[in-house]
């Protein structure tokens, strides 16, 4: 059995030291509860800025693990000047 904890007034429950800190749980931190079968599950979330959500989006994340690819293998080209960086975009 893990860690026990109590229901208080309001429903509240403390998670035990050990269990936040196995978690890396920080005051104000979320977390995504879902009953289940055997129990109730706590995962921690975290959120990103909307401005920022494009980054996270599955289609650009594919994108930026073929660019680390080809940056792996050597695929990559340098310019010197921002003229020479347009001339081989124009290519």
């Amino acid at each position: 059995m893990g860690e026990i904890a109590k229901i208080q007034r309001n429903f509240q429950i403390t998670l035990p030291a050990p269990v936040r800190k196995k978690a890396d749980m920080r005051v104000g931190d979320l977390v995504d509860v879902e009953v289940r079968a055997d129990g109730i599950l706590l995962k921690p979330v975290t959120t990103v800025d909307r401005s920022q959500a494009w980054f996270w989006a599955k289609p650009w994340q594919e994108e930026e693990k073929k660019v680390e690819r080809d940056f792996k293998k050597g695929r990559v080209k340098t310019a010197k000047t921002v003229d020479e960086f347009i001339d081989e975009l124009d290519k």
